[in-house]
């Protein structure tokens, strides 16, 4: 594994050690990887890793924060980006089954070994995910304000399409017959009619 391209040496290597701890939470759980296999696939000694990262904990962590940090930013452009609730809805939608299909190994750590973060850092992620969800609760709220949408129960509505999103990283496979845009254009539509779109 090479270091990424244009950061510093530490930088580069602290990205090459969350890219290894990926793939290896991936393909064994956390529970199942040792600091010994994310090092091995890091390319360097356990005890690298160390002068890095207090913990394999500490590694999931960040790990996750990165990506509920980005799934937060990526949710507030693409509501911002239209001036109605549907085209909004539309594109919030279409950018988070994008986001879970191509980022599936990611998105499944991030959103499936919650439980094993320390309470602090738990708390800290639970805290970006209430975040996400309000922005979505937000958006159906306005629709139906505006008579845009038709959710006899809006907060139900907005569970659902979270719910859709983050279960793609569960079942996607870059081998199956549909593309991360194939999902995406599916979804929004699932997604208008959750809501109700007039």
């Amino acid at each position: 594994m090479t270091d990424p391209p244009g950061l510093p040496r530490a930088d580069a290597t602290r990205a090459r050690l969350m890219e290894a701890a990926i793939s290896a939470f991936a393909e064994k759980g956390f529970h199942g990887t040792t600091t010994r296999d994310i090092a091995t696939a890091a390319g360097m000694s356990s005890a690298a890793l160390y002068v890095h990262h207090k913990s394999k904990e500490e590694l999931l962590y960040l790990i996750s924060r990165t990506g509920h940090e980005k799934t937060l930013r990526m949710v507030r452009e693409a509501i911002a980006s239209a001036d109605d609730p549907t085209g909004s809805l539309r594109r919030v939608i279409h950018d988070f089954a994008v986001h879970h299909a191509r980022g599936h190994t990611g998105a499944r750590i991030v959103n499936y070994e919650l439980a094993a973060l320390s309470p602090e850092h738990l708390t800290e992620i639970r805290e970006i995910r209430h975040l996400i969800s309000q922005e979505i609760r937000d958006l159906v709220d306005r629709g139906v304000a505006a008579g845009a949408f038709d959710a006899p129960d809006p907060r139900a509505a907005a569970v659902a399409l979270l719910s859709l999103g983050i279960d793609i990283a569960r079942w996607y496979s870059d081998d199956g017959d549909w593309s991360p845009e194939d999902v995406a254009e599916r979804y929004v539509q699932i997604a208008l009619r959750i809501v109700g779109a007039r």
